[in-house]
């Protein structure tokens, strides 16, 4: 005969909950305090561990495109780090959960499996193995903990994703001010030299550079430059090289050593990991005379005032931080110039597409210029960008757009 004793079994009950519910407060408490993942990942195993009658775990959550493996104990078998989102499929109707694993691995020992689910996506599948084949494995409360742990992890995930977003937008926008300042507030517009600029992004920070530096009333710098990537590390790249520049050109009017300057300076900051390629020109009133070197950028294109022909500034060296030292370095020279124009552009314009898929193209501007010889700059940019305009048909523009014109006297 046995005995049996109800309040004892009320007692056993009631243990039961209380543990439960102590759980559940531990946990809530942990993600109210914003505890980090493996804390509270550590508290739901300790839970099932302890608790809940559980002697084996396993717990697979969702990172972007696969399932992790979040938490793995009490297995003897090797199961997989990840799986992919195809590897697996559940049936909330049948309840039947199929998953495709190499091999290697089993799932055999681990007797039952709690999917994890939240406006019909997977996040995560918990499988388990109870201690005691007497005792129920309470799968209500597991269920709710394990929903509980998850949700709170894709919101800490969610939120950490947030806080990126808005770093990135804040990086961008101090990216975007440090390039406005970097660029001329006003260019010249006199019968002796008149330029325009159009610069059209292609995101809020573009990587395009352009200046013009009138150093005397006789000497007139003009530059423009492309660095390679975006965001932030060109915007700081394209400050120190403009800085640069400026602090150089201050001191001295020998293109060939401001650009070798220039090459050393961009290597030492980025070990030839980015570089930038650069046209710089020097103009002198006084004996006419146009000095240019061309650091792998587009041709320049300079068209004679009432001459129908025009010439590509290409002379000079190779892209500005791919080398220690540039290999090779050679001035351009024009004398006896006068009643000229410049057309300084980067790649973005002439690789221009329309709907097509077909650029713009180099022979497509040159024609344009050919056909408004040393037209005055602002009317110039007005027609061309028409034309660029009705070209791309609303195209989808896909690089920063800078031309640079300027009109010798």
């Amino acid at each position: 005969m046995v005995d049996y004793n109800p309040m004892s079994v009320q007692s056993v009950k009631y243990r039961k909950k209380e543990l439960e519910l102590k759980s559940l407060l531990e946990i809530t408490q942990a993600i109210n305090e914003n505890k980090p993942a493996t804390v509270l990942l550590d508290i739901f195993k300790f839970t099932c561990l302890v608790h809940l009658n559980i002697k084996s775990l396993l717990l697979y959550m969702i990172q972007e495109e696969r399932y992790d493996k979040m938490i793995s104990h009490g297995l003897k078998n090797k199961v997989p780090e990840y799986f992919n989102l195809s590897d697996i499929s559940y049936s909330k109707e049948s309840g039947e959960l199929k998953l495709e694993v190499p091999k290697d691995f089993s799932f055999s020992e681990l007797e039952s499996y709690l999917p994890v689910y939240h406006k019909e996506k997977l996040l995560a599948v918990l499988f388990l193995k109870k201690k005691s084949e007497e005792e129920e494995l309470d799968l209500d409360f597991t269920q709710a903990l394990a929903n509980i742990l998850v949700v709170a992890l894709e919101n800490k995930k969610f939120a950490k994703k947030q806080l990126e977003q808005e770093r990135l937008k804040k990086e961008v926008e101090i990216a975007s001010n440090v390039q406005r300042m970097l660029l001329p507030a006003t260019l010249p517009n006199s019968t002796r030299l008149a330029a325009k600029v159009t610069y059209v992004p292609h995101s809020t920070v573009g990587g395009d550079y352009y200046d013009l530096i009138q150093k005397t009333e006789d000497e007139v710098f003009f530059c423009i430059a492309d660095v390679s990537g975006k965001g932030m590390p060109a915007a700081l790249l394209m400050s120190n090289f403009q800085a640069a520049l400026r602090t150089l050109l201050r001191s001295t009017s020998d293109l060939k050593m401001v650009v070798e300057q220039l090459n050393y300076t961009i290597f030492e900051n980025t070990k030839g990991e980015r570089f930038i390629t650069f046209f710089l020109g020097y103009y002198n009133y006084k004996n006419r005379e146009l000095v240019y070197v061309n650091a792998g950028h587009n041709p320049p294109v300079l068209c004679w005032e009432g001459e129908n022909r025009t010439e590509f500034l290409g002379a000079g060296t190779t892209i500005l931080g791919a080398f220690e030292a540039l290999p090779f370095i050679e001035l351009g020279k024009r004398s006896y110039l006068k009643g000229f124009t410049i057309h300084l552009y980067t790649d973005g314009l002439t690789e221009s597409i329309n709907k097509k898929e077909e650029e713009f193209g180099d022979q497509r501007f040159h024609q344009f210029i050919r056909s408004k010889n040393c037209m005055a700059p602002k009317r110039f940019h007005d027609l061309f960008f028409q034309e660029m305009k009705d070209f791309s048909s609303g195209a989808e523009q896909r690089d920063d757009i800078t031309l640079l014109t300027i009109r010798f006297q």
